[in-house]
């Protein structure tokens, strides 16, 4: 008997094909469980190397600005004081700054009421990190994930940048400082930077959304 012909038998000598044992549906689950926290895990080692590198690297020609613009971000002083140059303008300015203002309240609100209050991971260790004293804003006392400063900023500069196009690039670039300035003052680790400059983006794209409808349904009524 060839061994193609053995395979045919299973182990009590009877005929038949050899087949896997089934997966246990109820094992799907817990495997699933297992792989998420072995990907958190890692994402978490990723984020406090990177945390950890910036904190190491000398930047003495840039800690002072980039603490002042984390202490300005603060409440979203500098998009209100954009917005309001804007609003001096009718037209595509004053709808961008309208705009800005309100994906800043979706942002602020999603950040501070539901993810941190969800998620409630704790801030950095800046002293274990070894972050230059020369960066250091004050250590906010709620929750870490998300940074509400990146979120806002990335709202803002989300609206108001595709109600008025020639903005777009200049408000990005803020954002953009803004959230690495968190992470410079070592206040945020860069995942609570990625996950609220995600949460600007949606709040951005809601803020608008809600514009469009009202720009609608006041067209309808004229």
């Amino acid at each position: 008997m060839s061994s193609e012909d053995e395979s045919r038998y299973d182990e009590d000598g009877r005929g038949g094909t050899r087949t896997a044992p089934p997966v246990r549906l109820r094992d799907r689950p817990l495997a699933a469980v297992s792989t998420a926290q072995a990907v958190l895990h890692d994402l978490r080692a990723v984020d406090g190397a990177v945390y950890g590198a910036v904190a190491a690297t000398p930047t003495p020609a840039l800690d002072a600005g980039l603490r002042r613009l984390s202490h300005a971000a603060d409440h979203s002083k500098i998009s209100f004081a954009v917005a309001a140059g804007l609003a001096l303008f009718p037209g595509r300015p004053r709808r961008a700054a309208v705009a800005g203002v309100g994906a800043i309240a979706i942002a602020s609100a999603t950040a501070n009421l539901l993810g941190k209050r969800l998620v409630r991971r704790p801030r950095p260790d800046r002293e274990a990190a070894r972050v230059v004293v020369g960066r250091h804003v004050p250590m906010p006392e709620s929750a870490s994930f998300p940074s509400g400063h990146t979120a806002s900023a990335v709202a803002f500069a989300t609206a108001a940048g595709v109600a008025l196009p020639p903005a777009a690039v200049p408000l990005g670039l803020l954002a953009w400082a803004v959230g690495y300035s968190r992470v410079h003052t070592g206040v945020h680790y860069p995942g609570d930077v990625a996950a609220g400059a995600v949460l600007g983006l949606a709040s951005g794209a809601a803020s608008l959304a809600v514009g469009a409808s009202l720009l609608k349904a006041r067209q309808a009524a004229a």
